[in-house]
């Protein structure tokens, strides 16, 4: 479920961040380039969601 979610929140997020830039930089908009960026930027999480543990640090205190 909680791939679903970042692909969809990615898609967008992502789309519409290239909406605005398109519209700033006076370019037509491309919608295909964001649904790819999507897809790329969903992998970036999940493989850095995976890299990043999830067990709390444990430290001794004297």
């Amino acid at each position: 479920m909680k791939y679903i979610f970042t692909l969809i929140w990615s898609f967008l997020l992502v789309t519409m961040l290239n909406y605005v830039v398109a519209s700033v930089q006076d370019v037509p908009f491309d919608f295909l380039l964001g649904a790819i960026l999507s897809v790329g930027f969903a992998v970036v999480i999940f493989i850095i969601a995976a890299i990043i543990p999830n067990d709390p640090v444990v430290t001794e205190h004297h």
